[in-house]
């Protein structure tokens, strides 16, 4: 298992590095240009025209791992890689449609908010019955670190379940705002489950796989994402990037592990949450200089201090590699009990 985790790393690393040497001159070409926010900082503005949909290197990567190093497990009629990457295809699917929108339009301004929650809700939907159906989850969740399980109707299961997944996959999405910090951050989540799948064995063997081809992906992704930025991962990757956490997520039936392993990415989310619901409460005042809460510490929020992008990534990838470190020691505690 040890080889094949290290050949779809090795394998996913290669392709996506050897991909973006032709692809992102491609996109260049075509003109396929990001649009920046007018109202976000002003020292982002001279990255527009910076291609986008940049995500299609790890996302083939991905398809690539599955189609190769978990074949084997394939053949003897194990298929939940391929319903993970599926699931997450759709997410990058709804990106794409969404980035199509934009350089169309030359605005960042892709699908409606409801036509895109709308589109992830039943991806969502369709997935965790899936899942069910093929037996990888239970309509329980179970709280590791009280050692608890709450059980409920399947209906109630399966509402949940679709507003968490949504609710991460957007959390990403925001997470996406500088170079390399999706990318980053999301790699020791992928280590984490990786990790878990080396020490307790072959029954997450094809999604450890996934896992490993991921962060070979994302190193690849990042020799083009990391500052200053020759693409940008669109809308494309990062939401089959949250898909692909998410689906991982319930493939090892460990959903509330998010709370942990996506620390960074709940982090971002409350920040804009926080934002916006204390704007319209005091009528125009705010909690942050600017959310989500990475642009903060980019304006010099608090500190005074204004964070460079590679400071800001480098500390959110420190931040997330801690959680990582936590949720494995939790989660590893629950499986040498069970043991």
């Amino acid at each position: 298992m040890t080889i094949k985790l290290i050949t779809a790393f090795v394998l996913a690393f290669l392709f996506a590095t050897a991909f973006g040497k032709f692809y992102v001159p491609w996109l260049r070409r075509i003109k396929a240009g990001q649009e920046i926010k007018e109202n976000g900082p002003t020292w982002h503005m001279n990255k527009s025209g910076t291609p986008t949909m940049g995500g299609v290197m790890f996302i083939l990567a991905a398809i690539l791992v599955c189609l190769t190093v978990c074949f084997e497990g394939m053949l003897r009629g194990e298929f939940v890689n391929v319903f993970i990457v599926l699931f997450a295809c759709v997410f990058g699917a709804i990106g794409f449609l969404d980035d199509w929108e934009k350089l169309a339009k030359k605005q960042n301004l892709g699908l409606s908010a409801t036509a895109k929650f709308l589109l992830q809700l039943v991806a969502s939907l369709v997935f965790v019955l899936l899942m069910r159906q093929i037996g990888y989850v239970r309509p329980s969740f179970y709280l590791f670190f009280v050692d608890k399980t709450i059980y409920m109707p399947e209906w109630l299961y399966f509402l949940i379940s679709s507003f968490i997944i949504v609710g991460t996959v957007n959390a990403v999405n925001i997470t996406d705002g500088i170079d390399g910090l999706a990318a980053s951050t999301s790699i020791p989540v992928f280590l984490f489950f990786v990790a878990l799948t080396l020490v307790f064995g072959d029954e997450f063997e094809q999604m450890g796989f996934i896992a490993s081809g991921m962060v070979g992906g994302l190193l690849g992704f990042l020799v083009y994402n990391f500052n200053p930025a020759k693409c940008f991962m669109g809308d494309t990757g990062s939401l089959f990037l949250g898909g692909m956490i998410a689906a991982l997520a319930y493939g090892y039936n460990m959903p509330i592990m998010l709370i942990t392993l996506g620390f960074v990415f709940l982090m971002e989310t409350l920040s804009d949450i926080i934002q916006v619901g204390y704007f319209k409460l005091s009528h125009g005042k705010r909690v942050f200089k600017m959310a989500p809460f990475h642009h903060h510490l980019e304006m010099g929020g608090w500190l005074g201090h204004k964070w460079k992008e590679k400071e800001i990534v480098a500390l959110f990838t420190g931040i997330s590699l801690v959680m990582a470190i936590i949720s494995f020691i939790v989660v590893s505690k629950h499986y040498m009990g069970l043991s």
